[in-house]
């Protein structure tokens, strides 16, 4: 039985691009009851027949992993000969994408130059929508192309002000995990909620806005038209496609929490910032980073508010205040719809990730108030959140952002405070 584990940790699935069908691929639900069962099922963690699609996080929490139907007659054993607790959570996991797929309308209902939270909108949707508002509403919002991705597509920056330089700053990053589709859409509603609703205008008077809703546009583009599950970028690399860019930034690059093998999901790439797209992040955020007061990374999926660090349970010096402002956006979120959420460092409350751009701006940038936010994720495949659930999480998630603009504008801005 051992051999055969160790076996299969040496064999990765040596594929050119990526799955294109799910089909017989199974989601497992596995719970560890002690510290041998954890660490014995986190051999499993960067080898390509494993997605972990949730953290292994501590005894007595579930994980889901999705399997390779070559791997799974082995891996029941392995949980069996272990006496691991498990449940199948999915049976089949190209059945439930095609349930979802077949639940979205094929008829395209998104006008050009127009938002909807009711279907996940397609990337060049979302820029037309970017470029729409700066036509309509040229007085308080820019757009900014602030790189290209590697297969040349534009990585389209909003801002939203009343005006003036040198401004507070909250920046807002999403979708660099190519196959959390409901990134967009919360993104896109705080930028909509900013600039169409004239009620929260008071929120850029003094606070400048300057979000990103797709940092990966390539992988988001190939998760609509190949690969549902694609998390990567589109790299090509001698064997595998793509690079993890969220574990791509230069701040303890690759130590722990990320794989050096291209065909894992969580490969850091072959040198730090190799990627296109995390070079525009780093470049933008370095150019504003006296400006930049809070920076959010929005993904999904698991209803945590995260802050660093990735690559150590030590927390920062002012863990107690990134706390407090999580737990204001906690708190802010359950009262609209009873959603919980949890606030810990990455390392603490997930799992180990080194090489994350929230790591990186509050370590290199100086940007001391930095969080993940895990959204959401919903039906039996947590990734293919169903359309009709947009809108609950977007408009609950945007109390928890009004929250966020109030702890900056009291912190950085308002003249009658100590802070």
């Amino acid at each position: 039985m051992k051999g055969l584990v160790i076996l299969l940790l040496f064999l990765e699935p040596l594929l050119s691009g990526a799955v294109t069908n799910y089909d017989s691929y199974k989601v497992y639900q596995v719970t560890p009851q002690s510290m041998d069962e954890a660490l014995a099922l986190k051999t499993f963690e960067n080898n390509g027949y494993f997605d972990f699609w949730s953290s292994l996080r501590s005894v007595g929490a579930p994980v889901d992993i999705m399997v390779n139907p070559i791997a799974q007659d082995m891996f029941e054993d392995f949980l069996q000969n272990y006496n691991i607790k498990y449940d199948v959570l999915i049976e089949n996991v190209q059945e439930t994408i095609n349930k979802n797929v077949q639940g979205r309308s094929s008829t395209r209902a998104v006008e050009q130059g127009q938002v909807s939270f009711t279907e996940f909108m397609r990337y060049d949707e979302i820029t037309a929508y970017l470029q729409q508002l700066a036509a309509d509403y040229p007085s308080i919002v820019t757009t900014e192309v602030v790189g290209q991705s590697f297969e040349g597509r534009d990585i389209s920056l909003i801002r939203i002000s009343s005006g003036g330089t040198n401004k507070t700053t909250i920046f807002a990053e999403a979708t660099i995990h190519a196959r959390e589709w409901i990134a967009p859409p919360v993104a896109l509603y705080v930028i909509s909620q900013l600039v169409e609703n004239s009620e929260n205008a008071y929120m850029y008077e003094d606070v400048d806005w300057a979000i990103i809703p797709v940092a990966n546009p390539d992988g988001y583009e190939y998760t609509h038209t190949d690969t549902r599950l694609w998390r990567k970028t589109r790299t090509p690399g001698t064997i595998c496609y793509g690079v993890d860019p969220n574990r791509n930034f230069d701040y303890n690059w690759n130590v722990i929490g990320a794989s050096s093998w291209q065909c894992d999901e969580t490969y850091a790439g072959y040198i730090p910032f190799s990627e296109q797209e995390t070079q525009a992040i780093r470049d933008y955020t370095l150019a504003h980073k006296d400006d930049i007061k809070l920076y959010l990374a929005i993904h999904s999926y698991g209803q945590w508010m995260l802050y660093p660090w990735g690559h150590t349970t030590e927390g920062p010096e002012d863990e107690e205040e990134l706390i407090a402002l999580g737990e204001l956006f906690r708190d802010a979120i359950y009262a609209v719809n009873g959603t919980e959420y949890v606030v810990n460092s990455t390392a603490k409350g997930l799992y180990y990730a080194a090489g994350t751009s929230i790591d990186w701006a509050k370590a290199v940038a100086g940007i001391d108030l930095s969080y993940t936010i895990e959204l959401p994720g919903g039906g039996s495949a947590g990734f293919d959140i169903p359309a009709e659930r947009i809108e609950s999480v977007v408009e609950e998630t945007w109390e928890g952002f009004k929250v966020l603009h109030d702890y900056i504008q009291r912190k950085f801005n308002d003249t009658d405070t100590d802070n």
